[in-house]
């Protein structure tokens, strides 16, 4: 089939690739503007315009999609998307973290002259995280399963049937990274897996999305980094993989502010290793780093960051900091109450 796809980051890019891979044709690559990126903020492109440019495959990068837009440049440059795209002779377009929901115009363009419509890669098992960040949503709540879903899109937030999906265990050390890493190289496999079915025509095996169990991804926000020590070691450990490798749960010491990029509920034959002390609390070292209150018993901090610095082991960090014991850490201050 000829293919029109819509992608931005890493995630995306190796879904391109396979479809590219699998013989499909890409005749069109829809991603978002070259933005700055990295530590000196150069402008770079996406992952997927790289990958099509490599291909010699046609990149369009509109400011917006909104062709009503009160921005006149984002109006023009949506209207110029979709005429380009409707002159393009495709069977289907593939959505994959594109950036932007593609508004009713889009979907309905998509439908005509006998198109099949568009198909989103989701990195959950829909209807449970719906929305932006389901990777990170799903590891911050705890869930011991989740999974790829490709969808057809309609008018609703990641609402449309369900094509074929597959799930995988969360493991409990798994970091959004980790965990987007396998779920992108799932995602690859289904998405040329959904195609070969919508070729053959088994449109019927479209599922509606059950209406139970419906839950939100919001998207992630720098503002919610700030670790709560008087939560319990559990979520504390579940918002640091769920937060690493963006934006890093972040606390404080004696007002400067340090990231936490790993740590681990320490394990023992006695159970929790439960100190009378207060939330946020250093209480010393450990054989690979230190010991901190949280509400209920004490976290393994493994690796830490400095502003400005480089990620170093947490002992490291302590025996360059001897006063540190018996100090605190601090950021988030809303105590839970029982």
């Amino acid at each position: 089939m000829k293919v029109i796809f819509a992608g931005t980051p890493e995630f995306a890019a190796q879904a391109l690739l396979a479809i590219i891979h699998s013989g499909h044709e890409v005749v069109g690559v829809l991603t978002q503007p070259d933005r700055p990126a990295g530590r000196g903020m150069q402008i770079q492109a996406s992952p997927v315009k790289l990958l099509a440019q490599e291909k010699n495959i046609p990149v369009l990068q509109p400011l917006g999609l909104n062709i009503t837009s009160s921005d006149p440049a984002k109006q023009l440059d949506a209207r110029a998307a979709l005429a380009q795209l409707d002159q393009l002779q495709f069977d289907v377009i593939v959505v994959v973290a594109y950036g932007l929901i593609l508004p009713q115009p889009f979907l309905e363009m998509a439908e005509r002259n006998g198109r099949l419509g568009c198909f989103n890669i989701h990195a959950s098992l829909l209807p449970r995280w719906r929305g932006a960040a389901p990777i990170q949503r799903a590891i911050e709540a705890g869930d011991i399963k989740t999974g790829v879903a490709i969808m057809k899109m309609d008018a609703g937030l990641d609402t449309g049937p369900v094509l074929i999906s597959e799930e995988v265990d969360i493991k409990s050390d798994d970091t959004s990274r980790s965990l987007h890493d396998r779920l992108a190289h799932l995602g690859a496999d289904l998405i040329v897996r959904a195609l070969n079915k919508i070729e053959s025509g088994c449109e019927h095996e479209l599922q509606p999305q059950n209406r139970d169990g419906i839950t939100y991804a919001n998207k992630i926000l720098k503002s919610e980094a700030a670790i709560d020590w008087h939560r319990t070691a559990l979520e504390i450990d579940r918002k640091v993989r769920a937060f690493n490798p963006f934006p890093g749960a972040t606390t404080q010491f004696q007002g400067e502010p340090i990231k936490i990029w790993k740590a681990r509920i320490p394990s023992g034959d006695s159970g929790p290793l439960v100190i009378e002390r207060s939330p946020g609390d250093i209480i010393g070292e450990s054989a690979d780093g230190i010991l901190v209150q949280c509400r209920d018993q004490c976290l393994e901090v493994l690796e830490v960051q400095k502003a400005g610095g480089k990620k170093i082991s947490a002992r490291a960090w302590f025996l360059a900091n001897p006063s540190a014991q018996d100090k605190q850490f601090s950021g988030a201050s809303h105590k839970i109450e029982d």
